[in-house]
């Protein structure tokens, strides 16, 4: 199976002064050029949005920037990683963090949003968001709406035999809970993942 082997992965950075630094993920040595290049423009893309998205119309606020990046899957020709950015402005009463992820299906050659994952047809975000609900309840987790649904293109990475979804600071609770994430079994939503994708590659049990 060609790509089957992790990615390898080295860390460049972003500077903008002792306080402003960004670190990301750049993969490198991949056989296909061309995939190596869509992985590596994509991260950079998301790192841009981030920093945007914190810096907004107030760079000359800036009091502290720090970007970071987790590698949660490199097996399987499955690449998926987040990007964080912790932003801190002038005489704001917090910092705050803004997570993104994305996600390879390195055999395919594509990106993947998280439709992308399951057979054509099946209704993905009435399951996911029944199970999601159903980890609030045992969470005791106070959120602004009940019941919690997802979006068709929600957050989510995949980390080895779970599907993660998430919620940004405020988007469903208080920022006082940090960041609600929601591990899901690929066993758990087996029949309606598509088995040829990258759940389907991690679901089985060689």
């Amino acid at each position: 199976m060609v790509n089957a082997f992790p990615v390898t992965i080295r860390t460049e950075q972003i500077s903008g002064g002792p306080n402003k630094i960004v670190y990301y993920p750049r993969v490198v040595r991949m056989q296909k050029t061309s995939l190596e290049r869509m992985i590596n423009m994509a991260i950079v893309r998301q790192t841009q949005q981030l920093i945007q998205e914190q810096v907004g119309n107030m760079p000359s606020t800036v009091v502290e920037m720090l970007g970071l990046y987790e590698i949660k899957n490199n097996q399987r020709n499955v690449l998926s990683l987040s990007l964080s950015n912790y932003t801190y402005h002038y005489q704001a009463a917090h910092g705050m963090t803004y997570i993104k992820s994305l996600t390879f299906d390195l055999q395919k050659g594509k990106q993947c949003q998280l439709k992308d994952l399951f057979k054509p047809g099946s209704d993905y975000v009435a399951r996911l968001s029944s199970l999601i609900n159903e980890q609030i309840r045992q969470r005791d987790i106070q959120t602004f709406d009940s019941p919690v649904k997802i979006s068709p293109d929600q957050a989510f990475y995949i980390a080895d035999k779970a599907l993660v979804i998430y919620f940004q600071l405020y988007e469903i609770t208080s920022y006082a809970f940090g960041f609600p994430m929601f591990p899901i079994s690929v066993y758990a939503i087996q029949d309606i993942i598509d088995k040829e994708g990258p759940l389907g590659r991690l679901a089985q049990n060689n």
